[in-house]
């Protein structure tokens, strides 16, 4: 793990809102020079502070236009069976996001589907498992941050 400063973390904030940001914009923003910039950047990308660099697409251009939060609570704790499901939840391409979550319930996650039939599959294909106690689905109506 490597130290980060200041200015590494003012380039890791300005990334995470335009991740497209010419090493010149970078500068002026940081206050480093923009040689110096991209050198830290590249540093970070190399050191694995910057874990990927994603696109994102606006809704009405992706395939899949419905996201859906999912809240999952497992009937009881065992090792074995989140292994197996944080498994199936990394090879499903429906799954954006996936954490195990502190609370009443396990785990948070986030799902990309056409609509919500493709959902409904997604769900008895993964959520009627005997070890999963109740989930609770949240639909998005609208991204507030777009």
């Amino acid at each position: 793990m490597i130290d980060l400063d200041k200015f590494d973390r003012r380039i890791l904030a300005l990334l995470q809102e335009n991740s497209r940001r010419t090493g010149a914009e970078l500068s002026a923003e940081v206050g480093l020079s923009p040689a110096a910039c991209l050198r830290r950047l590249q540093r970070l990308r190399d050191e694995g502070v910057i874990a990927r660099e994603v696109a994102l697409v606006a809704p009405e251009y992706r395939e899949k236009k419905v996201t859906v939060f999912v809240l999952l609570t497992f009937e009881r704790d065992r090792p074995d069976r989140e292994d197996h499901f944080s498994r199936r939840m990394r090879e499903a391409s429906e799954v954006v996001q996936c954490y195990h979550v502190t609370g009443s319930e396990d785990y948070l996650i986030a799902i990309e589907v056409a609509d919500l039939e493709d959902y409904e599959r997604f769900t008895k294909l993964h959520f009627y498992e005997s070890y999963v106690k109740r989930f609770q689905t949240h639909v998005v109506l609208k991204d507030l941050m777009r």
